[in-house]
């Protein structure tokens, strides 16, 4: 229980205040839905590159494969930058 409110608690309590009030409920509930099918998408297509192709590595691995090495670089900052700011807000919310 304690893992899954750090990993839902954080969004849900942290940031849905705002959400709320400048989409109101249904709005932020539309907002939700759709961002969730996008991230199943995301994760469905990480998941057939990781049968298809197991290397060691993550998000920046399959992007130098499958694009350009330049791009992969860009992603592999980016996912960096993610962790960083979801341990600030993880320190926040607790």
């Amino acid at each position: 229980m304690i893992a899954l409110g750090g990993a839902i608690g954080t969004g849900l309590f942290v940031a849905s205040g705002n959400t709320i009030a400048t989409a109101g409920p249904g709005g932020a509930l539309l907002a939700y839905v759709v961002i969730g099918f996008m991230v199943f998408l995301l994760m469905q297509s990480l998941g057939e590159m990781a049968t298809y192709l197991p290397v060691s590595g993550a998000f920046e691995e399959y992007s130098t494969r499958f694009v350009s090495a330049s791009f992969g670089f860009a992603i592999g900052w980016n996912y960096w930058y993610n962790w960083a700011i979801t341990v600030a807000a993880e320190l926040v919310a607790a």
